[in-house]
């Protein structure tokens, strides 16, 4: 696993909790840290509301936290993790591209950027698939599975493999900014900020009304905290470069959140505050 971020910890927590051994990598240690707590604290948790679940203690040893990307070398399978910037993604796909042996399967999970542009980085597109795993990734059933124009089918079945021996579910999709879900999703909560910036309705009702009036176990907005703001405003950057379609202009109030820090309940605060438990 590359990125350690709240999406990539998870990813590597899913794979080490369903017996895999992970190497997970991040340039900056103290993200390291950072994400052996948050494995740490989830695999508590999801043990405690899941008893089939494995103890803590069964799933942090599973896991090799390392600033060096070389020791993905050795790996059977690599998931590219890092955040929705697509200068980031060029650099890290080079040197995975080095690194990686050609036969190894390599997934970019990515919110909205197209995989065949990713896979177009490197000497090997064909081996090269997207995956989209969804927060909390440990606790969600379904991953969307992306075939890029030159994606093989061993590597598509490589991804579904892996998926299914991690006790989920997949459904595999052709290429497109946002693919299926971020496509439609970040439409809906973008549209959801533009009612609260407009004054139409409060933050509280536009989320009670989605969860009272079509049954949704979490509101746009609070949806749009959990995911992270400004991962929700890279997305909407990206759909509307690549689509040239002003539908997807992100709400001032978004940007104004950003900027602000307010980026979700990974500060803390977004469109709801949240409390340290």
């Amino acid at each position: 696993m590359v990125g350690a971020g709240v999406i990539g910890s998870g990813v590597g927590h899913l794979f080490a909790q369903s017996g895999h051994e992970v190497v997970l990598v991040d340039r900056r240690p103290e993200q390291l840290d950072t994400a052996r707590g948050w494995i740490a604290k989830n695999a508590r948790l999801f043990a405690f509301l899941q008893k089939d679940l494995p103890p803590p203690g069964e799933v942090l040893p599973r896991i090799d936290f390392t600033t060096d990307l070389e020791r993905l070398a050795s790996c059977d399978f690599v998931v590219e993790n890092i955040t929705e910037n697509w200068e980031m993604k060029r650099e890290l796909h080079q040197s995975l591209d080095r690194i990686l042996s050609p036969g190894t399967p390599l997934a970019a999970n990515t919110s909205a950027i197209p995989i065949t542009r990713i896979a177009g980085v490197g000497r090997h597109p064909e081996r090269v698939v997207g995956m989209h795993f969804m927060n909390p990734v440990p606790v969600m059933p379904m991953v969307e599975i992306i075939r890029a124009v030159h994606s093989s089918e061993a590597a598509m079945q490589a991804a579904r493999t892996l998926v299914e021996e991690a006790g989920k579910q997949s459904i595999a999709v052709n290429d497109s900014p946002g693919f299926v879900t971020n496509r439609v999703m970040m439409l809906m909560v973008n549209e959801a900020m533009f009612l609260v910036h407009e004054g139409v309705a409060s933050v509280p009702d536009v989320d009670r009304l989605f969860q009272t009036c079509f049954g949704h176990k979490m509101g746009p907005l609070a949806t749009a905290d959990l995911i992270g703001l400004d991962t929700v405003l890279l997305s909407l950057d990206t759909l509307y470069l690549e689509f040239n379609d002003s539908k997807y202009r992100p709400c001032p109030l978004l940007k104004q959140k950003v900027y602000a820090g307010l980026l979700g309940r990974k500060s803390g605060e977004g469109f709801h505050r949240y409390r340290e438990d």
